[in-house]
């Protein structure tokens, strides 16, 4: 903030807040924010009143403030109130802009109270500073790593045809809350047969059949932190075309994470993945990023800033995480296919963190 020459940080996100705080509170549904001063001052919240309780009793704040509770309120009239108490039109703010935590009204009516004031939107300002994880933040991803790698092996001893999409993800949410496992940020991924070419498909009432094809992704999380995992499967032998799917995304996977190491651009290992899958002919059938970070992660997303992409301006550095995952979908075939593995980021190179294995599943009648 010093850097930045703010006064005051108002914080939006809930994982700024989380991370700032530790609070795993709900509120990010309202309007929320943590306001934060350059100065040794009170760490403030500003929540509705629903969320007092917890707010004060479970996380790292020194005053609450609420709006609403049994009747409706004007949550930015109480911040409006709150920030004139602080002085904050006299000082030099930062105002955190979110992509889908602060409605657009709100920010408007923020942008216009706060006046001269409000000087800057650094909204990556939290979120760079804790890119590389502490010895803590990664003990608590291997954790949620091992869960993830246990569900995994759930979804295949269950991957059977004659059950929905529905029931075999049920199973593998089963495995994970029993294992303790928070709720991930984002619903899993399962789509099968003709939805195999769905890029984020959630599961549906659609039956498994012997020859589909399928991808599934989900997360697991241990106290907020989450990692993330994705696999094919094949109910009987593959096709040939299915066979070269996987191998694709298989290679630029490999290729990406061969080129990670503290101190490379995060567009470098992009460029890898990118060019096996040009390489292939599937270059039109790339159809988004190469990988992300990985945060503690509030819905709608578990996804840091960074990404691996070509014009990417950051770079990776020892301690970060990262998810990998270069993807092919072909609408036209039907058919798509992607692998999703974390990796550490370290001096010299790239440690997997899931275990399960990468292969192919397939499922066969015996």
């Amino acid at each position: 903030m010093q850097a930045q020459g703010l006064d005051w940080l108002v914080l939006c996100h809930p994982v700024s807040i989380h991370w700032l705080t530790g609070s795993d509170a709900k509120s990010y549904q309202e309007f929320q924010c943590l306001l934060m001063s350059a100065k040794p001052l009170p760490l403030v919240i500003l929540t509705r009143e629903g969320e007092r309780n917890e707010f004060e009793q479970d996380a790292l704040v020194d005053q609450v403030y609420t709006f609403g509770g049994g009747e409706n309120e004007d949550p930015i009239s109480a911040f409006m109130a709150l920030g004139a108490s602080l002085g904050l039109r006299q000082a030099r703010v930062g105002l955190e802009v979110p992509a889908y935590y602060l409605h657009p009204h709100h920010y408007v009516r923020l942008q216009q109270w706060l006046g001269e004031a409000l000087v800057a939107e650094p909204s990556n300002l939290v979120n760079d500073l804790k890119l590389v994880k502490s010895d803590a933040e990664l003990a608590y991803i291997r954790q949620a790593s091992q869960t993830a790698d246990a569900a995994m092996a759930v979804f295949a001893a269950t991957l059977q045809a004659g059950r929905s999409e529905l029931a075999v993800a049920g199973q593998v949410m089963a495995a994970l809350l029993s294992a303790n496992s928070g709720i991930a940020a984002s619903p899993i991924n399962l789509v099968s047969g003709e939805r195999a070419c769905f890029s984020h498909g959630a599961p549906t009432e659609r039956v498994l059949r012997k020859g589909d094809f399928g991808s599934v992704e989900f997360g697991a999380t241990h106290r907020r932190y989450t990692t993330t995992i994705g696999r094919q499967f094949c109910l009987g032998q593959p096709s040939p075309r299915m066979q070269a799917l996987y191998a694709v995304v298989r290679a630029a996977s490999d290729a990406c994470i061969a080129k990670m190491r503290d101190g490379v651009t995060a567009a470098e290992p992009h460029a890898a993945a990118k060019a096996v899958i040009e390489q292939a002919g599937m270059g039109a059938y790339r159809v988004h990023t190469s990988g992300y970070g990985l945060a503690p992660g509030f819905p709608p997303s578990w996804a840091e800033p960074l990404h691996l992409i070509g014009d990417s301006t950051y770079t990776l550095r020892a301690g970060m995480v990262i998810s990998v995952e270069p993807p092919v979908f072909i609408g036209t075939e039907g058919l798509g296919a992607r692998l999703v593995d974390n990796v550490l980021i370290t001096q010299d190179g790239a440690e997997v963190l899931s275990r399960y294995s990468r292969d192919l599943i397939v499922v066969t009648d015996d």
